[in-house]
């Protein structure tokens, strides 16, 4: 139950205005038909000035897929609410949850241009941002990890962070609004799937309270790059493809961002993390050369990433003639 002072609208018009600035821009959200989206839907419509867009993302990966978004078509035809269902363009194959997140993800800043939304919305909420915090426990996570799921990213938003499922479930029954299960959501192979069932019963954490810890650590996330970015205008030199850092004695959470910003600009995208960097600053500490990626580095006075050159193509002796 929520308590009075937790009322949804309250929470979630107020997380939109901080998080937005704007009370009438327009917002699309992502709903899939789970009651934590559908809550979600009902309450912007009934909070937010400005436009409103609603779509669904149909991967195609369970033959109940296409009925659940077809009940969201229907809810929102009833509501008067502009509707869009969204189809990947190939299969999605490989690491599914992964793959999955990915071309929702493209597919809703896609629409998000096409219907002019200035902002994207989901529904993620505290429970899901508790479940975020242990797995990434689970795994080891830094500072970064442990931030767990921003509540604005880029464009986009995810004002329900200061709700728990139940406010969210609670919600559909007091206003009638139709939703659907997924069964991926029981099942065990997935990780947040036994994070979720470990969590049931058990009192002595407060999704709310693991959620504002989570986003205490996401303004040290901030504070931390704004520092780094002011840093390395000094501490980092550009040239033709090139990087070099003058290493100094930087914290070392410092000291690996400056890193991670030098192999950027040499390979775009590429984003080691965990022991992968720690062995490439550890190597560079002590004066040596190693790759990681397609970057060599160098140690010394001054750190140097580079382009790494071609490797050689493994010797064929059935290529070689008399």
């Amino acid at each position: 139950m929520p308590d009075a002072n937790n009322d949804p609208l309250t929470t979630v018009g107020s997380a939109l205005a901080e998080l937005i600035g704007s009370p009438t821009a327009p917002l699309l959200l992502a709903v899939s038909g789970g009651p934590d989206s559908m809550a979600m839907l009902d309450i912007v419509r009934r909070c937010w000035a400005g436009p409103v867009f609603v779509a669904t993302v149909d991967h195609r990966l369970r033959p109940e897929s296409a009925d659940e978004a077809a009940i969201v078509a229907g809810y929102c035809a009833g509501i008067g609410v502009p509707h869009a269902i969204l189809y990947p363009d190939v299969p999605i194959t490989g690491s599914v949850q992964s793959a999955a997140r990915a071309v929702r993800y493209r597919l809703l800043e896609q629409e998000a241009a096409r219907c002019g939304a200035t902002f994207i919305v989901t529904a993620h909420h505290g429970d899901d941002q508790l479940e975020t915090m242990l797995m990434r426990l689970a795994r080891g996570s830094g500072i970064d990890g442990l931030a767990g799921v921003r509540a604005r990213n880029g464009r986009v938003v995810r004002p329900l962070l200061g709700l728990r499922k139940a406010d969210l479930v609670q919600h559909c029954a007091i206003h009638a609004i139709p939703f659907v299960q997924d069964p991926s959501n029981a099942n065990t192979d997935f990780d947040r799937v036994r994070i979720r069932s470990a969590l049931q019963g058990f009192a002595l954490i407060d999704p709310l309270q693991a959620a504002r810890s989570a986003a205490a650590l996401a303004e040290a996330v901030d504070a931390l790059d704004w520092i780094v970015g002011q840093e390395a205008e000094s501490a980092i030199t550009i040239k033709a493809g090139t990087a070099e850092l003058a290493p100094n004695l930087y914290p070392a959470a410092v000291l690996r961002r400056l890193v991670l910003r030098c192999l950027e600009h040499v390979q775009p995208g590429i984003a080691p993390r965990g022991d992968g960097l720690g062995r490439v600053i550890d190597t560079l500490q002590k004066g040596g050369q190693t790759m990681i990626g397609d970057v060599l580095c160098n140690g010394g006075e001054s750190w140097r990433f580079a382009p790494a050159p071609p490797r050689r193509k493994p010797f064929d002796a059935r290529a070689t003639t008399e």
